[in-house]
């Protein structure tokens, strides 16, 4: 099947980042993107929180704030699509531009301020699935909000009985205040609220796994500490990492000082570095979403082998297309084989044996 995105991506790259995408939504909701063809290769095939993932490889949130092309993407050949991130009321974000594509430095800097539909709009898109694969929901705060907690509870009742996983985000720069929720006084009474919220649903939504998405740019001291709660409270995983504030002396594209979080490549180290400390200081008890610079196989078995049961990406598509799933996919089922192991979940933590 020919590749849309060698005719269309250099038009999509003259247009402005925000404009693109836009556009790239559309297409994909009229069914021009195609689909990936031929299944996961079995090695690939991963088992975590009881739900069978046919690869471990994920569309991070971001993409699909509003849970608009979750089947277009998971046609492509992503195991699983990470929908959001979605706030109780629908809110405009920051002013434009405010998407900035560093394309020297294979990277992106945003500060799209949690701009979505709101969560009425997207649980009606959810709630719509049938059949449609393993789709998880990112929520977060309403900006003007006064009550944070209140509104993750909200977005947590709301998503919980619709998607197979919810991911609790706190850890968008872009937010004012939102990282201030890292801190263990202000997040252990967030975590208790949601555990308690969910103990109160019925059916598989009072066990539906709730995952916490932490930033790169936390000391490792301070991810230990916030993984060691998340443990003592029954949390089901960690994501990491979101996007970061700073900014490597060797950036060269001219987008690099626009304020923001920045992705891509520039990401890849910090946030690997930080998944495999979490992951040896809590001994592999916690499941690990690894997030940060993926764009090839090499990058997700690098994930893997630090420790992350599942991987996503995001900014890799920017520049490699539809086609690097399908790509990271098959290479990483040659990487799996190479080393030896049977299975990718065999090599989860691989590099602290």
């Amino acid at each position: 099947m020919p590749d849309p995105f060698r005719l269309f991506g250099p038009v999509l790259r003259c247009l402005e980042p925000e404009s693109a995408h836009n556009l790239t939504l559309r297409a994909l909701e009229l069914g021009l993107a195609g689909g990936g063809g031929a299944k996961s290769d079995p090695i690939l095939a991963t088992n975590c929180w009881g739900r069978a993932f046919p690869n471990p490889i994920g569309l991070a949130a971001g993409f699909d704030k509003d849970a608009r092309v979750f089947k277009a993407m998971l046609a492509l050949g992503f195991g699983f699509v990470e929908t959001g991130t979605v706030t109780p009321l629908p809110q405009h974000g920051n002013p434009k531009p405010r998407v900035f594509r560093l394309v020297d430095d294979a990277a992106v800097i945003n500060r799209l301020g949690f701009n979505n539909q709101g969560l009425e709009a997207a649980a009606r898109r959810l709630a719509a699935r049938t059949g449609d694969g393993l789709v998880g929901a990112n929520i977060g705060r309403n900006k003007d909000s006064t009550d944070a907690v209140a509104d993750y509870v909200a977005g947590l009742k709301v998503m919980a009985p619709l998607a197979d996983y919810i991911v609790v985000n706190i850890s968008s720069p872009n937010t004012p205040g939102l990282r201030d929720l890292h801190a263990i006084d202000n997040l252990r009474p967030l975590l208790e609220a949601l555990i308690a919220a969910r103990q109160g649903l019925s059916g598989a939504a009072s066990v539906c796994p709730i995952c916490l998405k932490i930033a790169p740019d936390l000391a490792d001291e301070d991810a230990v500490e916030v993984a060691h709660l998340a443990l003592d409270l029954g949390l089901d995983g960690l994501t990491i990492s979101n996007t970061t504030v700073v900014r490597p002396d060797d950036l060269v594209s001219r987008h690099r000082d626009e304020a923001g979080g920045l992705s891509g490549r520039p990401l890849f180290a910090r946030s690997t570095a930080l998944l495999s400390h979490v992951y040896r200081e809590t001994a592999g008890r916690l499941p690990l979403i690894g997030v940060g610079g993926v764009a090839s196989a090499q990058d997700a078995y690098a994930k893997i082998r630090a420790g992350a049961t599942l991987v996503q990406l995001y900014t890799g598509l920017v520049y490699g297309g539809p086609r690097l799933i399908r790509r990271i996919d098959e290479g990483l089922a040659d990487l799996l084989r190479q080393d030896g192991f049977k299975t990718a979940a065999d090599a989860v933590g691989a590099d602290h044996a």
